[in-house]
């Protein structure tokens, strides 16, 4: 039987291995869980798959887990990214979360003439992107980076990688990605208030461009999200 808990660690994992806890970490699993030695723990790191490992010493502020046994290997998403434009607090938090448990392999918050939020705090979002990871049982994190401004994003596109353009301007307007080539693809999301006509008119003219409706409604940014990683996933990913 696999452990309960699962932790991410920043640190090597192999048969053997000690891993030491830092402050935040000894408290969850010590001050919160109530671990003892001996018990055990799901440790993965997003390169070494997910090990079994055993509490050696437990303390408030520090510890030290050794990994028994691998009980999964590295599972890697597809090569998929999702571009969106953050939204209100609580709302930009489930689209990363629900973006690391639906295989997004890089997450990236843009800004885009209507995007309401001018800065992110990046390392909160990874911290939630983790948490994801922690609690769906993915063995993979990804990264999430820093906000770009869209339109010097696409100046530097590598045009191999295919983008799936969710234009509410589409509602009514089916497309499908059954005949959509594989490889390299994102997803990019719009702000509340939508693209602007510019953008719009920009992201039509590149040919690497796959303009899609999500269906009649014109959805919520958060919502919009998990819509199009889902049908992504159905049609080019690892659902399939």
């Amino acid at each position: 039987m696999k452990p309960k808990i699962r932790l991410y660690v920043q640190h090597p994992l192999g048969e053997g291995q000690p891993v030491e806890l830092d402050r935040d970490q000894a408290h969850y699993l010590f001050g919160v869980m109530r671990l003892t030695a001996g018990a055990e723990v799901a440790l993965f790191n997003g390169v070494d798959g997910e090990w079994r490992a055993t509490v050696e010493t437990a303390g408030k502020k520090a510890g030290i887990l050794v990994c028994a046994e691998q009980t999964a290997p590295l599972r890697v998403p597809p090569d998929l990214w999702l571009l969106f434009a953050p939204i209100k607090k609580a709302r930009t938090d489930f689209i990363v979360e629900k973006a690391a448990e639906m295989g997004a392999r890089r997450i990236m918050p843009v800004q885009t003439e209507f995007t309401n939020s001018e800065r992110i705090r990046q390392d909160r979002l990874q911290a939630h992107a983790v948490e994801a990871a922690e609690q769906c049982g993915g063995t993979f994190v990804p990264e999430v980076t820093d906000l770009q401004r869209l339109d010097r994003l696409l100046a530097d596109w590598a045009p191999a990688r295919r983008l799936m353009f969710c234009d509410e301007a589409r509602v009514g307007q089916a497309v499908t990605l059954a005949e959509a080539a594989p490889g390299p693809w994102a997803i990019l999301i719009g702000p509340e208030g939508g693209f602007s006509d510019a953008e719009r008119d920009r992201l039509h003219t590149l040919d690497y461009t796959f303009s899609v409706s999500l269906g009649p409604r014109i959805l919520r940014a958060d919502t919009a999200a998990v819509a199009a990683l889902t049908l992504w996933q159905n049609a080019l990913g690892d659902w399939t």
